[in-house]
């Protein structure tokens, strides 16, 4: 891995057209708040749902009250054995998440952050000296830049050059997501990790919560469907998704709640909305907000149950249904995820493999947990898909691992995949991680 890699820090391009009135809209937003406790949803207080590590509690009692202030997050941006790494922050707003990082990835490191806010931009340079001394450090490790996150190369952000790209509760007020994710992946290395958290909905979010600049500014006007999420990443080349942390985000303001519950319709009077309906909702029957079986008095029973058949039997079958035209209406609801995703080598590994955790990775001696679903005890040999053995065989994971490779070919490439297991409302549910209030004013209360 590279010692340090040095961006230009640039100013935006003279001229170019990057910017959307979403994206003056979003800069609108964020410059007039002026703290967390501005905000209208519990997102930015999202409760963690794994414990912070010894090295992130100190990194986070060093940073400047300041920065702490304006922070605008949902989770914590911050993956295990960082030192020496070059970090990229997308959207990093007051800087907060840059300076832990900083002080993580220590002398031999390098962070970046670049926002398209100059205001924010701005405010987290004034920093950069203080944090500085306060790591001890001989040298800054850390700068910023003005600039979008769906063009890094205006930024002078090379193709394959770092380690690790993080954002925090960004990428949700984005226009373009699957620009943004694309240019994640062209600036990472191979073996490199994108780790953030975003803001993710139930359900497909209606084109006109765009139009409301408070929903968009809160990060649900743009919030993707979670399944759609898990989709763009796997076409882009990225492994599938693992869910770290999650927990559900409350809307303090009524007023705000009462515009963000939404509906959603169902139509399927052409063969392609049939096949658009199943393919959605073949997981949405997975979900613990649609598993509920409705009462016998429901007025939605009957869409339900036609919703299982089509999930179960899939598009062939739906001509032995009557033409149907019909609404589901529900609230739309939201939850923060935090995942990680490498960026590996396709078709690396074909088979399952036996790996054994070494105790290696800092503050970590015991175990180490690289999702919710999979964690590794020091000493314990256990039985890993193809893919989580290529996630530890090229990543920065891989001396921390003994690996040894079996003749078993995984089932899971050559059978369709349930991700199911990605939900992080179903996560949040399973962690009983629902945030009810915060540090809100003047924003009504909830419930």
């Amino acid at each position: 891995m590279e010692s340090r890699v040095i961006f230009r820090s640039a100013e935006l391009v003279p001229g170019s057209n990057m910017a959307s009135p979403l994206h003056d809209q979003v800069k609108s937003y964020y410059s007039s708040l002026e703290s967390t406790a501005a905000l209208q949803t519990s997102a930015a207080c999202s409760a963690l749902s794994r414990p912070l590590s010894p090295g992130i509690q100190q990194a986070l009692t060093l940073i400047h009250p300041e920065v702490s202030k304006r922070f605008f997050g949902c989770g914590l941006v911050a993956p295990e054995k960082l030192k020496g790494c070059s970090v990229l922050d997308l959207g990093s707003g007051s800087g907060r998440d840059c300076y832990v990082l900083s002080k993580l990835v220590g002398e031999d490191g390098h962070v970046t952050g670049i926002d398209m806010t100059e205001d924010l931009i701005q405010a987290s340079r004034k920093y950069v000296k203080y944090h500085q001394e306060r790591f001890g450090f001989a040298e800054p490790n850390t700068e910023f830049v003005h600039g979008y996150m769906e063009k890094l190369s205006d930024a002078g952000i090379r193709d394959d050059s770092l380690d690790v790209v993080v954002s925090n509760c960004v990428i949700c007020l984005c226009p373009d997501k699957r620009a943004v994710l694309s240019e994640a992946y062209r600036v990472l290395k191979f073996g490199g990790e994108l780790y953030f958290s975003d803001i993710y909905a139930n359900e497909v979010v209606p084109e006109s919560f765009k139009l409301d600049p408070v929903l968009w500014g809160e990060g649900m006007g743009g919030a993707l469907y979670w399944h759609d999420f898990i989709s763009i990443m796997k076409e882009l080349g990225f492994s599938t998704p693992r869910l770290v942390a999650a927990s559900r985000i409350d809307v303090h303001n009524p007023e705000l709640q009462t515009k963000a519950d939404g509906s959603t319709k169902l139509h399927s009077q052409s063969r392609g909305h049939r096949s658009q309906c199943v393919k959605r909702h073949r997981y949405h029957v997975c979900n613990s907000e649609h598993i509920r079986t409705p009462s016998p008095s429901s007025p939605h029973k009957e869409v339900y149950f036609r919703l299982i058949l089509l999930a179960r039997f899939g598009p062939a079958d739906f001509a032995l249904f009557p033409q149907m035209k019909m609404q589901f209406k529900g609230k739309i609801k939201y939850a923060s995820g935090t995942y990680r995703a490498f960026k590996l080598p396709q078709h690396s590994i074909r088979n399952s493999a036996l790996v054994t955790y070494k105790g290696t990775v800092p503050d970590c001696a015991e175990g180490f947990d690289l999702d919710a679903s999979n964690s590794f005890k020091v000493n314990v040999c256990v039985e890993v898909d193809a893919e989580t053995a290529a996630i530890l065989q090229y990543t920065r994971y891989s001396p921390d691992f003994l690996l040894q490779m079996t003749e078993k070919p995984d089932p899971k490439l050559s059978s369709v995949q349930q991700y199911c297991n990605l939900s992080p409302f179903l996560l949040a549910d399973r962690l009983g991680s629902y945030v009810k209030q915060c540090s809100k004013i003047n924003t009504g209360s909830s419930e």
